[in-house]
């Protein structure tokens, strides 16, 4: 059944929207700011700094933060919200970082809470203008979650410097919806709330493109533990990105697993990890 909406044009007369268009959609937006006693979905907003993250958040939430620290740490952690097509979404503005290898803190806490927080979307900003640099992250975002919307933000800078991106190839490369976005002037907004609510609701479903050139030896380690952990935790969806920390002997990983931050287990594994990487 079609619907639709009547918006006031510039000029004081109104136009009928359908409600599959840009502007219904952007309509349908209701920015929360910190007014969020309940909500369907959590997203957490990655990307490295400088790239107009907090602009994209601000630009959804209603331009006000909820921050105070992560559990623990002194780095501070903002929160907002905002209702779209009747679901109300937590975003959560993770540390600006160019790598999830946990080298430093903020590292840390923004990879922690993909992993083990398991957001329903993990939102990841890139610099139109410094795509390739960016990709490094949105890479390993992707070695972690299924559940990604790219937003390529300044594609107002992107054009004044004569660049191009092709948005299209990109998420048929990635795997996962791409979204061109001049987030300071509310371009791209309403293409990028959709893409959200449709990897949220599990409407679009996501194929990221993994990246397996692992040496012959590291392979056979990698395929035998990622066995292992798969029957241990059904339905873990970064169960390689976890094999291949543990093979790298990352302590904060190998922690969590004997701690059961993530999640139950089915049973116990009966050969150590680092068994399993020196019997080949």
């Amino acid at each position: 059944m079609n619907t639709s909406t009547t918006i006031p044009s510039h000029a004081g007369h109104t136009t009928e929207a359908c409600a599959s268009c840009s502007v219904y959609r952007a309509a349908n937006l209701k920015k929360l700011g910190v007014n969020l006693d309940r909500w369907d979905y959590v997203v957490g907003i990655a990307g490295n700094p400088n790239v107009g993250k907090s602009t994209v958040f601000n630009a959804l939430t209603g331009l006000r933060q909820h921050t105070g620290n992560w559990p623990g740490k002194t780095v501070t952690r903002a929160e907002g919200g905002f209702e779209f097509d009747g679901r109300c979404f937590k975003l959560v503005d993770l540390p600006g970082t160019y790598s999830l290898l946990s080298t430093s803190l903020d590292e840390q806490i923004a990879r922690d809470f993909i992993l083990f927080g398991q957001p329903d979307v993990t939102l990841v900003v890139a610099d139109a203008t410094r795509l390739e640099r960016n990709l490094n992250l949105v890479l390993q975002v992707l070695e972690i979650t299924d559940r990604v919307v790219v937003c390529v933000n300044l594609m107002d800078e992107a054009r004044r410097h004569g660049l191009q991106v092709d948005e299209r190839q990109l998420a048929r490369d990635l795997g996962v919806p791409v979204v061109p976005v001049a987030a300071r002037y509310g371009e791209g907004l309403p293409e990028l709330l959709k893409a959200v609510s449709e990897v949220a609701s599990g409407k679009m479903a996501c194929q990221p493109r993994r990246f397996a050139n692992e040496p012959p030896l590291l392979k056979s380690a990698l395929g035998e533990l990622v066995k292992r952990l798969r029957a241990m935790y059904p339905g873990l969806p970064n169960a390689r990105w976890i094999a291949m920390r543990l093979l790298a002997g990352d302590d904060h990983v190998i922690e969590a697993m004997r701690s059961g931050e993530l999640g139950a287990p089915r049973s116990e594994i009966s050969t150590p990890v680092n068994a399993t990487a020196s019997s080949t």
